[in-house]
């Protein structure tokens, strides 16, 4: 049986919807539009007689969206950021080939750097270009295709797979190990981690039993790199990726007082690990969906030294 497609309101309507939502004042979506806020508020009082709901609450000068208008937001910015997208696709040939990615500092130079060749063969005409921000883009403002983040998932309505567990082994110099013989002993030294997950060391300390002190001494850093300098010249115990630290500790230049394996039967939502995300609508595009076709395939565990 047949059924009959859902008419959608009228896009005027939509887009003064679209800009109130953003703004919570009509004056502002209408100085946005270019009309006058009667002309938006006549679009809305349209847009909710064709849904028969409300959406919007008047309190005095401004407005306050109901629960039907901040669920309604959501699929509206996704509908127009999936129409700019393909706008931009097809009037800009520039980017037909073109892939832009941000990928985690630590995760470019460890993993993907190594095997770009083979990226290439699988997609020759591919024009890859590549930045290195920690932090989560704004896909759209930053004209980034797909990243590669590090955390624990969970990045909203972004679409986001698992590539690889980022196990952490807790490691410091010889000098600091003397004074660690069991995981109490922790709380008397500075603890080094990450900027963007500073929860990391309250799950470890936390795992082990632990209370960690609310004046506990503690460094974060930006970037995995720069954390691993500061525990190789001894300034704290850091926690380091398993592959760099097996090689530090092959090298001599660290320790792990507490073992190697540790942290491993640590609960699984509890380690980072490194995501492939980007919103869904980019996935369609062809070049960008070989690239997330070739990295999910990858086994990332199996990765040149």
């Amino acid at each position: 049986m047949n059924q009959s497609r859902l008419k959608l309101p009228p896009l005027n309507a939509l887009k003064a919807f679209h800009a109130a939502a953003r703004h919570s004042s009509i004056r502002s979506a209408a100085d946005e539009l270019l009309v006058t806020p009667q002309a938006v508020s006549q679009q809305i009082k349209l847009l909710e007689d064709t849904l028969q709901v409300t959406l919007f609450e008047r309190r005095g000068r401004s407005i306050e969206p109901t629960e039907a208008a901040v669920l309604l937001a959501r699929y509206v910015e996704a509908g127009f950021e999936e129409l700019a997208e393909g706008v931009r696709r097809v009037t800009n040939r520039k980017y037909k080939d073109r892939i832009t990615l941000n990928v985690s500092p630590y995760f470019a130079t460890r993993y993907l750097l190594p095997r770009l060749e083979m990226f290439r063969e699988f997609v020759p005409q591919s024009d890859l270009r590549m930045t290195t921000m920690v932090d989560t883009p704004d896909f759209t403002r930053d004209d980034i295709d797909v990243a590669v983040q590090w955390g624990y998932g969970g990045w909203g309505d972004l679409d986001t797979t698992l590539l690889l567990k980022d196990h952490k082994v807790i490691c410091c110099t010889q000098e600091v190990a003397a004074r660690i013989k069991a995981p109490a002993d922790l709380l008397n030294e500075t603890l080094l981690h990450p900027v963007l997950q500073n929860s990391l060391w309250q799950d470890i300390l936390r795992f082990f039993g632990v209370e960690a002190a609310e004046d506990a001494s503690e460094i974060a850093f930006h970037d995995a790199a720069t954390m691993r300098r500061a525990t190789l010249s001894g300034m704290g115990v850091g926690l380091i990726s398993r592959a760099d630290a097996d090689r530090d500790i092959r090298a001599g230049d660290l320790v792990a007082p507490l073992g190697m394996e540790t942290l491993l039967a640590m609960p699984p939502e509890q380690i980072p690990g490194f995501y492939l995300v980007l919103p869904r609508a980019h996935r369609r595009v062809t070049g960008v969906g070989n690239f997330c076709d070739w990295v999910t395939d990858q086994d990332w565990e199996e990765t040149p030294a």
